[in-house]
């Protein structure tokens, strides 16, 4: 994200005049349990109400961005399916009209310091209970016939996966993507990891984005703004 000039600072101040206080309450509440510690990659989705169930799931567990592999422009937010959750998380876009998608969005998620688990149960992939927590994590889910692709897994640190004990080999993707959320997070808040949570300067500029979204006419709002 990009941090807010003077400017914008200011015309986040004359948008809170439009908020009432209890969407205030309610977002300062949410924003002090978000966190980009770990963050979620989508890889070759098929069913686009799928990739928009793990938004909402993201969103409820205070999860800011989620990252979209091969992301086309036929992909669209089902709203029925997220209940409003792609209004607060940040989706992630990777074209793969060169082909390496996947590369790319590895290289920035590296450049941010996460350490990148696919989830596969192949040999060698690590139960989600034994998954260390020491530094952020993306954790990459494939499409629902053939789970993450043989690139995804090759390039990932490493290889994780829920326990299975049925005949089923495999949760839904939103399902999935939960009970990792869960597991991981229960393990996290046993740690007190200093740097799980945002920053306040990443605090602001989230405000900044919302305020935008829930004010009616923000963008006239803004326009008049500037030109002053």
């Amino acid at each position: 994200m990009v941090r807010l000039d003077e400017d914008e600072l200011a015309f986040l101040n004359y948008l809170s005049d439009y908020v009432t206080p209890h969407k205030k309450e309610l977002i300062d509440k949410v924003l002090g349990k978000r966190t980009r510690y770990i963050t979620l990659v989508l890889e070759n989705i098929y069913k686009p109400h799928n990739a928009s169930a793990v938004l909402r799931t993201a969103d409820c567990f205070g999860i800011q961005d989620v990252h979209l592999i091969d992301g086309n422009d036929s992909y669209a937010v089902n709203p029925y399916v997220t209940r409003g959750a792609a209004q607060w998380v940040d989706l992630h876009k990777y074209d793969n009209g060169s082909g390496n998608a996947t590369a790319e969005c590895y290289r920035q998620l590296r450049q941010k310091g996460y350490k990148i688990f696919a989830t596969s149960p192949k040999e060698g992939s690590l139960p989600l209970i034994e998954l260390s927590t020491d530094q952020p994590i993306a954790l990459v889910f494939g499409n629902e016939h053939e789970g993450v692709s043989n690139e995804a897994i090759s390039a990932a640190d490493g290889l994780v996966h829920i326990p299975m004990k049925g005949f089923t080999e495999s949760f839904n993707i939103s399902v999935s993507a939960a009970i990792c959320l869960y597991a991981l997070q229960e393990k996290i808040d046993s740690s007190s990891i200093g740097n799980y949570f945002l920053t306040e300067e990443e605090k602001t500029e989230l405000k900044y984005q919302w305020y935008q979204g829930i004010v009616k006419h923000s963008a006239a709002h803004k326009r008049e703004f500037f030109k002053k």
